[in-house]
């Protein structure tokens, strides 16, 4: 397997900060998929996604978890099976599963939202208690409430636990479920240094993530009850996400689940550093506050973001625009010291 400096001159590595699903999985996770037992997942009969799913929903305390080909097929399964049509989310403005998931909530379930304002992507059970509605015809039956940690568009900032308590405890006296998109869950995991099954307890179903961070190609799990998952599985099959011999992907997220968690600390660390380096930029306005591996910084007015993006990808530098003046860098296992050095050096060659 080819190395970075052996597949690009160094003078043209190419550094891609657009997302932390660009990486590409190691030898050990190859190896793992070669040697995959195989069956048929929609029979239930696959041994790589029965051994991933069993392995998921234990590392969090949950009875069941289902294998789905991405985080959105996940969240939209999770959002169906505890609402119906005229029902009523409460999320973050910014939620993902509000934002980047093809209005979704509408299409998939018939089913309305409360957008709550949080910080930085988050919520606190003050804002779900008021986002609650009262039992009038006009209004739309609130059924859910699902919060996102890491918060992407927050710029991967992390939940207090204590406040994801309080928020249970509301959602436990209005007998409601609660979600958790959890793309990048184990970014905030590592961070706050969490139990998994403690955490786990908080939430009636949760969505994590293989292929953010955690370096699979391709997957998510979504977790709960034998039940949940029970009526999670017919969904899937509506939604176009019955599969087959698919143990080799169930290989690649196992391997990462026991692998890539730890390492994520990595990430952060660089992450840090380039947010620090932003901030003595001329050309940076701002700099959200860095905690996991997203940095979002803003640029000066004078700059147009397009014209940015395209002096980076000149210097074989991909990035995302965020909305504004604003440009996201997401770091992950395939960017090393060597592209954050690279990085420095196209940076300080943008002028004002």
């Amino acid at each position: 397997m080819l190395k970075i400096s052996e597949t690009f001159p160094e003078t043209m590595i190419k550094v891609d900060l657009r997302s932390d699903t660009v990486t590409k999985p190691c030898r050990g996770m190859m190896e793992g998929m070669m040697q995959a037992r195989l069956g048929d997942d929609v029979f239930e009969e696959d041994p790589g996604i029965i051994e991933l799913e069993e392995y998921g929903a234990q590392l969090f305390g949950k009875e069941a978890a289902i294998f789905c080909p991405s985080g959105t097929m996940t969240n939209q399964i999770a959002i169906r099976l505890h609402t119906f049509i005229g029902a009523e989310v409460i999320c973050h403005e910014d939620a993902h599963v509000y934002q980047y998931e093809g209005a979704g909530i509408a299409v998939n379930s018939g089913a309305s939202v409360k957008l709550l304002k949080g910080n930085r992507g988050r919520i606190t059970a003050e804002d779900v208690e008021t986002g609650i509605n009262p039992d009038d015809i006009h209004k739309g039956v609130t059924s859910l409430v699902c919060v996102e940690d890491t918060s992407n568009r927050g710029g991967g900032c992390v939940y207090d636990v204590e406040e994801l308590k309080r928020i249970r405890r509301v959602c436990d006296q209005h007998e409601l479920p609660l979600h958790c998109d959890g793309a990048r869950l184990f970014n905030s995991l590592v961070v706050r240094n969490d139990n998994y099954i403690d955490y786990g307890q908080l939430f009636d179903t949760i969505s994590i993530c293989l292929s953010k961070g955690l370096g699979a190609p391709i997957g998510s799990l979504l977790l709960g009850t034998k039940e949940h998952i029970k009526k999670a599985r017919r969904i899937r099959k509506v939604f176009g996400g019955g599969m087959r011999q698919v143990g080799l992907l169930g290989a690649a997220g196992l391997f990462a689940l026991k692998n890539n968690i730890d390492r994520l600390t990595e990430d952060h660390k660089r992450a840090a550093n380039i947010g620090r380096f932003l901030t003595g930029l001329p050309y940076v306005d701002s700099v959200l506050p860095v905690e996991t591996n997203i940095v979002v910084f803003n640029l000066s007015d004078s700059i147009k973001p397009k014209d940015f993006l395209n002096f980076l990808q000149q210097n074989n530098v991909l990035a995302v625009p965020f909305g504004g003046q604003s440009i996201r860098f997401v770091t992950h296992k395939d960017f090393n010291d060597d592209h954050c050095d690279r990085l420095y050096e196209v940076l300080k060659k943008h002028t004002t």
